[in-house]
């Protein structure tokens, strides 16, 4: 009885997947850049609006093939939203109490979608708390603690089946850059960046991965020190990437480089953005962005041409009382200006460095 749920439950999580379209890759136009391209992989498409649909996928498909969820199974995850906005989308699908661990400073935006697909919201003080209150709760519960930092690297098959990476460089295909010099993404879980960089390693490909870091968040350091107990009391301003801790999905053995990104860079980005695309995005967006712009900006300074791609990882209207709410930038960001006139200079002028505020 129980394997014909689990088939059940795989075919009903495929049968979605089958509906689905693949996101759309984005080109930016910046005519102070000359021949260099810039690419959004737009994943707020996605029927739960973020980069994190591929990873509950995934983590549910993982959890179900190895026996760890069954039917009436209550799923419990630590997350600062996004992903359990996903994992609440297709626990609802197969009929599964869902359950958030979160810091109780997550969007307001992100709660209500977790409870509209019938999840719950557990709140916790402070992001390093969640990991603990999620074990807690999914032994009280006699529950699946499903631990996307944990499993987020090992539950994507990183050579192909149309993971991110392999949808990237298939779009890129007709492109007059075809191959990336850069891929950029911000690290949360760190399973995407893990995804991305095998995939590069493993077809070959003549593209490096930039991994960008908000601030009061600890894989900048480590990625330099190799310090893996590194730990911070702070929590970060950037929702869902910035961590408290090394986790264990971060695989720094596939970086090739990585930045420390300002907060307010990452804000002033998304706003710089909203008027070139005319739509808002989430502030890991612009933590990418910015990122990418950086390099792009030098490859400019060295006579380099070629293209790099980075991620909408989600959609701003999540984040309307947050990072696009003047008070709120001002009482929890500050320096906003500064970014704010770089960008414009860079639009102009196609020159960015990374300096403090």
């Amino acid at each position: 009885m129980t394997q014909t749920w689990v088939k059940h439950a795989i075919a009903k999580i495929e049968a979605d997947f089958q509906r689905s379209a693949d996101t759309h890759l984005i080109k930016l136009d910046i005519p102070a850049l000359n021949n260099i391209d810039i690419y959004l992989k737009d994943e707020s498409t996605h029927p739960t609006g973020s980069l994190k649909h591929r990873l509950a996928r995934s983590l549910f498909l993982y959890a179900l093939c190895n026996g760890w969820i069954k039917e009436g199974t209550p799923v419990i995850e630590s997350s600062s939203g996004s992903t359990a906005v996903s994992e609440a989308y297709f626990a609802k699908l197969l009929g599964l109490p869902f359950i958030a661990v979160m810091p109780k400073s997550t969007a307001k935006k992100k709660i209500q979608q977790i409870e509209f697909y019938g999840g719950q919201c557990h709140f916790v003080d402070h992001s390093n708390q969640i990991y603990a209150e999620s074990e807690r709760l999914a032994t009280e519960l006699n529950g699946h603690y499903m631990d996307q930092f944990t499993y987020a690297e090992r539950a994507t098959d990183w050579r192909g089946n149309n993971n991110i990476a392999d949808s990237i460089f298939n779009q890129m295909q007709m492109e007059p850059h075809p191959i990336p010099r850069w891929i950029v993404m911000s690290p949360g879980t760190g399973g995407t960046s893990a995804t991305i960089g095998r995939y590069i390693r493993y077809q070959q490909l003549d593209t490096q991965l930039c991994v960008v870091d908000p601030e009061h968040s600890v894989f900048y350091q480590y990625f330099n020190t190799g310090d893996a107990s590194i730990v911070s009391n702070v929590g970060s301003k950037i929702e869902g990437i910035g961590r408290p801790r090394v986790e264990p999905s971060f695989i720094a053995g596939v970086v090739d480089s990585m930045l420390k990104i300002p907060d307010a860079a990452a804000i002033a980005t998304i706003h710089w953005l909203e008027g070139l695309i005319g739509r808002k995005t989430g502030p890991s967006t612009g933590t990418n962005l910015f990122g990418a712009l950086v390099l792009a900006a030098q490859m400019q300074q060295q006579g380099q041409t070629g293209s790099l791609v980075t991620l909408i990882c989600d959609s701003g209207e999540r984040y309307l009382d947050t990072y696009y709410n003047c008070d709120w930038i001002s009482e929890n960001i500050g320096c906003y200006q500064h970014f704010a006139e770089k960008m414009a200079q860079f639009t102009i002028q196609g020159q960015l460095t990374l300096d403090p505020c």
